[in-house]
């Protein structure tokens, strides 16, 4: 499927305009994409807030940033691990507190293909709790101020949610049996993009237009997500891969987040953006292919239900 919507180059940064007085909240942009979005972000005139988990990775890359465009550069960085609630909580606190509106919070941070199975502190699949619960509270803590924004909530999700078993497993969700790294990593990713679909109904339901939920992919990118927490073998393929033209820099891995950030022509929420050349890995940046699994009904108000009752948080729409 060709989507000609941005033309034969598709989507690019080009078509942004001034973003002066805008504020973007950005989970994992240290690094990868999410730094390419901010970097991008920044470069017309926006405020960007690091949600990262290290603090010396984000002091690096602040003053990347303040190097590259100016001491006056507004970012700025608050510490989050989304594989642990409480910190999630924290930093969803702090956010409410210094920053006053959120034109949209881009939930892009992610770990993948862990070789073990590895538990968070709350006792999640690792891959789950982090993608999946992590963002899940986050974007209820911060939804008010978005939508006092008018603004947008981004899910940076994978082509992966089309590997793997395709739905939830409910009865094991933390692969006490079984456990893989890929089918893990898609259940993970899956579950984000069953969040934003189901959150996109029950908005539609409750009346509340105020708030624009976006699904993307980065394609095939040229990043140190699998290099962070992949194992050796993984490495090696994708490095591989890297010299290949089935993969794209991080900063056109960026730009499908960027678009469902700024990009006031994109109207169509039941969809999922990203790269629309060879297998959808790279090429022009547009609509995709969505696959109806994404959002199976019944699966993604259990997901929802049980993703309350596992988090201890309780979306009030």
């Amino acid at each position: 499927m060709k989507d000609t919507q941005f033309g034969p180059k598709g989507w690019t940064p080009d078509r942004l305009g001034t973003l002066a007085g805008k504020t973007y909240v950005i989970t994992g942009a240290n690094a990868g994409a999410g730094f390419q979005a901010a970097r991008i972000l920044l470069g017309k005139g926006a405020k960007v807030v690091m949600l990262n988990r290290s603090a010396e990775k984000s002091a690096a890359a602040i003053q990347e940033l303040t190097q590259e465009f100016g001491p006056d550069a507004e970012v700025s960085f608050i510490r989050m691990d989304l594989a642990e609630q409480a910190s999630v909580r924290r930093a969803a606190g702090e956010v409410l507190q210094t920053v006053p509106r959120i034109d949209a919070l881009i939930c892009n941070a992610a770990i993948a293909q862990v070789p073990t199975r590895k538990l968070t502190p709350d006792g999640f699949e690792s891959q789950l709790g982090t993608n999946h619960y992590g963002h899940f509270t986050l974007c209820g803590m911060l939804f008010d101020r978005i939508e006092a924004s008018q603004g947008r909530i981004v899910v940076v999700a994978s082509l992966g949610y089309n590997m793997g078993l395709k739905t939830i497993r409910f009865d094991d969700m933390n692969w006490e049996t079984d456990y893989g790294p890929n089918t893990a990593y898609s259940q993970s990713k899956l579950a984000q993009m069953m969040f934003a679909y189901e959150l996109q109904d029950r908005l539609a339901a409750a009346g509340r237009t105020g708030v624009e939920v976006f699904v993307c992919h980065p394609g095939s990118s040229a990043t140190s997500l699998i290099s962070t927490s992949g194992s050796r073998t993984m490495r090696l393929i994708w490095w591989l891969m890297t010299k290949t033209p089935m993969v794209q820099t991080a900063e056109q891995g960026s730009y499908p987040e960027v678009m469902c950030a700024t990009e006031e022509a994109l109207t169509e929420q039941r969809a999922l953006y990203g790269p629309t050349g060879t297998r959808e890995f790279v090429g022009p940046v547009g609509k995709g292919t969505l696959n109806a699994h994404a959002y199976d009904k019944q699966v993604m108000t259990r997901l929802w239900e049980r993703s309350e009752k596992d988090t201890g948080f309780t979306w009030a729409l």
